[in-house]
């Protein structure tokens, strides 16, 4: 007889093999996985004695610490389904997932209590010591009997209007942890340092990887690049993730300060196309990267750039601009990757024609909360429509090209945003930068390039847009130049809606 699949079991057989090893570090504080087990059974008791029962939603507002980890563990032991909030949104928008989602109980850390003051909800816990000391040491566990059952709601970047909730059930929850553990090799020996926020994906399922894997939680508040050097050298961290900004900045980081890691670490990286030029300087550091793609709607990564031994002895560059693909489905994904065309057939593999990237299967949502309309139209045809425009190379790996609402259409061609940003983050000076359209009297369109230029370097429209013009087709190249920082959502990715928006005001 099978048992159903869930996340439960990860930290119940960690807690009973690798009861004495060292699982948490929380600034001064250390937690075994036999204290990292007694605590998140407090956290279910103690919400269970509040009146929190199965179906009901816990929502987590916290940066990565100790608390938010064990939340990943602790409302689904009682059928409760976890809610973690982007600790980057403003109050209203809080108020609005909050209200959406339903929830009952909030564990919120007491610098973000703020955010949160206008908000309805029956429990708010910001003592969270204090909670866990007052709760009984165990709680009436609801058994897991339906592995498809909601385990968490992560809500989406709402970069286009309100966000949507996404929900995970417990057996993708275990399924993806899985695919996170075969793709990076997570063993009792890692050492995973949480760069990435918990809140996005929860983590892209490593907050229950690690645990299965019994390794060793770093937990870091922010994503501070000097904060985050001196950790994985004192703990000789084997394992981060981040997006592109985050990785360019630790890169950065190093390079001004003549660091090169000793050890093996390995550098996930996703959530937006990394230009090969952030991959080149992630791999002067001495890491290892490795670029997966995703979305909320698929636990964060459902690809990978699988690494092809007979790419090792390539030139740099050249082994830059294959890992920067986004390549092939996660082995627990199987084959339930395809690029198609508006009549949704599969496009050829010639590394040019242009379709939509789809999914479906175990790394794939159940749904959006509450939204059954958008839920029935991004799974037209039984397949997750992603919004992303792909090729596929002749070796079956597929290459992003864009966001179906980010193609530039200038002169009636198709222009890739993320070719013209791959092509300008190669300048020296550029830092970061951003395509979107612009609307012109003569093509329709035109791209305009917003960009950030690295500390201390300096560069002019004119010189940028030459770069471009001497590497690609003419009419690719921006006709427009603007400097400044980008806006940016909690989790690294640029906002083009609002860039879009400042670009067309400023017509």
């Amino acid at each position: 007889m099978t048992a159903p699949l869930t996340p439960l079991d990860f930290l119940a057989r960690s807690a009973r093999t690798w009861r004495d090893r060292l699982a948490v570090v929380d600034g001064d504080r250390r937690f075994t996985y036999a204290e990292f087990a007694a605590r998140v059974e407090r956290q279910a008791a103690g919400l269970q004695a509040l009146g929190v029962g199965p179906g009901d939603r816990v929502a987590v507002l916290a940066p990565n610490c100790a608390m938010a980890l064990e939340a990943h563990f602790s409302p689904m032991r009682i059928g409760a389904v976890l809610v973690m909030l982007n600790t980057r949104l403003a109050a209203a928008e809080l108020a609005w997932i909050l209200a959406h989602c339903g929830a009952k109980a909030v564990l919120v850390d007491p610098a973000l209590r703020h955010l949160i003051a206008g908000s309805v909800v029956e429990h708010v816990i910001d003592d969270y010591e204090a909670f866990l000391a007052a709760a009984p040491a165990h709680c009436a566990p609801v058994p897991v009997t339906d592995e498809n059952a909601c385990i968490a709601i992560n809500y989406t970047s709402g970069t286009t209007g309100f966000p949507k909730g996404v929900m995970f059930s417990h057996r993708g929850a275990w399924v993806n942890a899985i695919g996170e553990i075969i793709e990076y090799g997570l063993t009792q020996r890692s050492v995973y340092l949480w760069t990435l926020p918990m809140f996005h994906c929860n983590g892209w399922c490593f907050a229950w990887a690690v645990t299965a894997a019994g390794g060793l939680h770093i937990c870091l508040r922010q994503p501070d690049a000097r904060e985050a050097v001196a950790l994985i050298q004192q703990q000789s961290v084997t394992h981060l993730c981040g997006a592109p900004v985050v990785v360019s900045s630790l890169a950065q980081f190093c390079a001004a300060n003549q660091v090169k890691f000793a050890h093996a670490l390995r550098i996930v990286t996703a959530g937006a196309p990394p230009p090969p030029a952030v991959i080149r300087a992630a791999e002067a550091t001495g890491a290892e990267l490795c670029h997966a793609y995703g979305l909320t709607e698929t636990y964060g990564p459902h690809t990978i750039c699988a690494w092809n031994p007979a790419w090792d002895d390539l030139p740099a560059p050249e082994r830059a601009l294959l890992r920067a693909r986004q390549g092939v489905a996660y082995l627990v994904a199987g084959t339930d990757l395809r690029v198609v065309d508006v009549s949704m057939n599969d496009v050829p593999a010639d590394g040019q024609t242009m379709g939509e990237v789809l999914m479906r299967g175990n790394n794939v949502m159940l749904g959006y909360y509450a939204s059954p309309k958008a839920t029935e139209e991004v799974f037209q045809g039984g397949w997750f429509h992603s919004g992303d425009l792909a090729v596929v190379h002749a070796d079956g790996y597929i290459e992003l090209r864009d966001r179906m609402k980010d193609i530039v259409i200038s002169g009636g061609e198709n222009i890739s945003s993320i070719e013209v940003e791959k092509t300008l983050a190669d300048h020296p000076a550029v830092a970061e930068v951003a395509i979107v359209a612009v609307p012109d009297e003569k093509w329709g369109e035109v791209p305009k390039a917003y960009v950030g230029l690295k500390p201390g370097c300096e560069a002019t429209a004119e010189e940028l847009i030459e770069w471009c013009r001497t590497r690609m087709a003419h009419f690719k190249a921006p006709k427009h130049v603007e400097f400044g920082p980008l806006p940016r959502t909690a989790t690294g990715k640029i906002r083009k809606n609002e860039l879009r928006s400042k670009a067309r005001a400023n017509v």
